[in-house]
């Protein structure tokens, strides 16, 4: 598959770890961030994957918050805030910058878990529907599936750094195959994205970088080797036998 050759805007994450307080105190104990140094970053899309709470979305967020997103979502126009909370680890977060410069309209910060405040954002700010940026109707009057994609398909754009955390949670398989046309049009017109997910449809995105967080830390690794790949093909073609495992079935 041919893709642009575009350089990156963010092309690493480093840890000050002279600035780090305790790295015995959440989220720096948690060992993605422990033993995080520097972390380098594929032009076009990294995935970041694991179990729940090995700290790909903690990342995820220190990311987007040091990059100057609202921790909730959004754009970094965004500033609306329903649960007033500290990011230190954003403050410890080097972004390494590509040559390209990035204008604050071209990029987005979109989680699943948040999605509801974003969408009362965006209505709140009163768009014409004619003009809207973000599509014609309101994402309250859409399914989450429905939304997700249409911002995908309004919003976001050419030449933009896209931080996405799980957004699955809103899709059906089928949908997670929309998502994927979508992604690559969007690599097609020169963006960046890193993405948080537990898809195994959503990280089979080719020429794309996966690390994998674990207990160990953060190391690269290959599509068929994620847990997300091979439970799910072992589920698939052996159902049978897994749920009989599974459910202690004779």
């Amino acid at each position: 598959m041919r893709q642009p050759s575009d350089p990156p805007f963010v092309d690493s994450i480093t840890l000050r770890r002279e600035f780090v307080p305790n790295f015995e105190a959440y989220p720096f104990s948690i060992p993605a961030v422990k033993n995080l140094y520097t972390l380098k970053l594929h032009p076009r899309v990294t995935f970041f994957v694991g179990e729940n709470g090995t700290g790909k979305s903690t990342l995820l967020e220190g990311i987007a918050v040091a990059e100057g997103f609202n921790a909730e979502g959004g754009s970094r126009n965004f500033m609306f805030e329903t649960r007033q909370t500290e990011y230190p680890l954003a403050r410890c977060l080097h972004l390494g910058r590509g040559p390209r410069r990035l204008a604050r309209s071209d990029s987005f910060f979109l989680r699943a878990e948040s999605f509801y405040n974003v969408a009362t954002a965006i209505e709140e700010l009163k768009f014409d529907p004619t003009k809207s940026p973000f599509g014609p109707v309101s994402y309250h009057e859409q399914s989450h599936g429905e939304s997700f994609l249409n911002l995908l398909l309004h919003r976001l754009g050419s030449n933009g750094l896209y931080l996405m955390d799980e957004p699955e949670a809103a899709l059906s398989p089928q949908r997670q195959l929309s998502f994927l046309v979508a992604l690559h049009n969007l690599v097609q017109r020169g963006s960046q994205l890193i993405i948080a997910t537990h898809s195994p449809i959503i990280m089979a995105y080719p020429d794309a970088t996966i690390y994998s967080f674990t207990e160990e830390g953060i190391a690269p690794i290959a599509y068929e080797e994620t847990e997300h790949y091979k439970v799910t093909k072992t589920f698939l073609s052996r159902t049978e036998k897994m749920l009989a495992d599974l459910l202690g079935d004779e």
